[in-house]
């Protein structure tokens, strides 16, 4: 099934993975939640610079990048950014230069968050606390730079391209489904940027929709996080050719009480995730991302919401060396 999805797909792909990534029955949190069916799709056990969603992401964006004659990657994110992480190691292997650009100070704080970025030999550049917006205007003037040097940089990041790492996911994970006979019906992601999520989900449609998929919002408001999804949705539609339903014919919900106060900041419910998670089946979630999205999930199921006869199931999509960055978001202990 993952082959089929890849072959339905024009983009040139730059193999980097040995899929599938497992598809963990967590047992001990049915015995603690006295609930079966539980599941957790484990993209945070990936073979390379441990693991995350942006790695399925890399191999259509070093896929564009190699079509387009590129020799530098450029990519843009926090000291603590997991794209910046996975791109400087992918590029590392592929034999790519690569400039990373954090909208961080340059201290000692978030030398320290950036340093597997040095290690996998990236040059790192500090702008500061800029916004999303100056962080593009400066990745753009390096790349025009570069180019009138001689160089063919590569912005890592088009929503679309990334996307369509996800839509090859949901295949694979529903040849798991088939293949190990665990019938999974609702599948939960963090809701976020967009190209995860509007893969998946585009990816599901092609596959007739045998998920329900679920976007626990981490950043956005419900409005914004929707209107993200559809733009990147039609466009993987206009970019594939391939005939997929209206999205408003798709069955995603989203849930936005997890949200707490915004953006990276802890909730109760989000701490207590974290240390639940660890202490029943031994897996790290991350503050930012995962952790809300496993709050979600826990809640819903035990409220309810989620039918106790339909198999649900929570993709990690990675992150876990953000945690190591993270101890003073804990309240409850340290």
């Amino acid at each position: 099934m993952p082959d089929r999805a890849s072959a339905l797909l024009r983009d040139p792909r730059h193999t980097l993975l040995n899929m599938p990534t497992p598809l963990q029955r967590l047992g001990y949190l049915e015995a603690k939640l006295e609930r079966p069916g539980l599941y957790m799709k484990r993209d945070d056990l990936m073979e390379i610079a441990l693991g995350g969603n942006k790695l399925r992401s890399l191999e259509f964006w070093l896929g564009a990048a190699k079509r387009a004659g590129a020799d530098v990657l450029l990519v843009a994110g926090g000291a603590m950014s997991n794209l910046c992480r996975l791109t400087a190691a992918a590029a590392a292997m592929t034999g790519f230069n690569c400039i990373v650009f954090h909208n961080s100070a340059d201290n000692e704080t978030n030398r320290q968050r950036s340093f597997l970025n040095k290690l996998f030999g990236a040059e790192v550049r500090y702008l500061g606390p800029v916004s999303e917006q100056q962080r593009g205007e400066a990745i753009l003037k390096a790349a025009a730079e570069l180019t009138a040097q001689g160089r063919v940089p590569y912005i890592v990041g088009d929503a679309v391209v990334g996307a369509l790492g996800y839509v090859v996911a949901a295949a694979e994970m529903h040849d798991q489904v088939l293949r190990e006979d665990k019938p999974l019906r609702h599948v939960f992601l963090a809701g976020s940027m967009g190209p995860t999520e509007a893969g998946f989900i585009f990816g599901n449609a092609l596959l007739g929709n045998p998920f329900e998929v679920h976007l626990v919002s981490v950043e956005y408001g419900q409005a914004e996080l929707a209107a993200r999804i559809s733009r990147i949705y039609d466009d993987l539609r206009s970019h594939t050719g391939l005939a997929v339903p209206d999205l408003d014919d798709v069955p995603v919900h989203y849930h936005m009480d997890y949200l707490g106060e915004g953006y990276g900041q802890p909730t109760p419910q989000s701490e207590q995730a974290i240390i639940s998670l660890a202490r029943t089946e031994g897996i790290l979630i991350e503050h930012i991302y995962t952790a809300k999205t496993f709050a979600g999930f826990v809640d819903l199921i035990e409220r309810g919401h989620i039918p106790a006869d339909e198999p649900a199931c929570l993709i990690h999509t990675g992150g876990t060396p953000s945690l190591f960055s993270q101890f003073g978001m804990f309240k409850s202990i340290g």
